[in-house]
């Protein structure tokens, strides 16, 4: 997988699921987590590293990943906000890479998410040169994203609640898209996945 080299992956499994209920990165998907699922997509597209990035629910978290192919974080401050979860997984990145190029922000309850979209926001970023690829859905653009090292200090940078999504909208030019119609279907309250389950069947 060429288009990877050099390429991490942050998954963002910090979240404590309160409008859920319940531990959502665990949720039972294709005979799998949705975590792990993520996780087995990531290492599908030939990324590395692959960063896990824990907080609410660590212990049980931790434990359900089943492959030796990602490194797992505990975000200390995740009741901080997402922006804190980006900071350790991104510092952790460098750490095992110090040349690493370009890094994606994953987050585990988008179930349609691929290998093969990770594959696209790479081609897409060496294809336009920009050096940042967002998923396009529902009019807007959001996560999966890719950052190239330009951008690794904003991404340090950023507060607690704030979410890369602050970088996209302040450095607009410089952010190409991917078409991803069903990343809109992320899975926040228990209606959801119910939502979800029964468009399956």
């Amino acid at each position: 997988m060429r288009s990877m080299n050099n390429t991490g992956i942050v998954i963002l499994a910090a979240g404590r699921s309160s409008r859920f209920g319940s531990i959502k990165q665990l949720l039972p998907f294709n005979h799998k987590t949705l975590l792990q699922h993520t996780i087995d997509e990531a290492v599908a597209s030939g990324a590395a590293p692959i960063i896990v990035v824990t907080g609410a629910h660590a212990k049980e978290v931790s434990a359900s990943i089943s492959d030796h192919k990602v490194e797992i974080v505990f975000n200390e401050h995740w009741e901080q906000g997402k922006g804190s979860g980006i900071v350790a997984g991104v510092q952790k990145i460098i750490t095992l890479n110090i040349d690493i190029q370009k890094i994606i922000l994953a987050v585990c309850d988008q179930p349609f998410v691929m290998a093969s979209l990770f594959i696209q926001l790479c081609q897409t970023q060496k294809e336009s040169a920009m050096n940042m690829v967002a998923s396009a859905y529902a009019d807007t653009i959001g996560t999966p994203v890719l950052f190239t090292r330009k951008y690794f200090d904003h991404l340090l940078g950023l507060k607690n609640e704030e979410g890369a999504k602050k970088i996209l909208m302040t450095y607009g030019e410089d952010v190409a898209t991917v078409d991803f119609p069903q990343g809109n279907i992320d899975i926040d309250t228990k209606a959801d996945y119910k939502t979800f389950l029964s468009s399956l069947s």
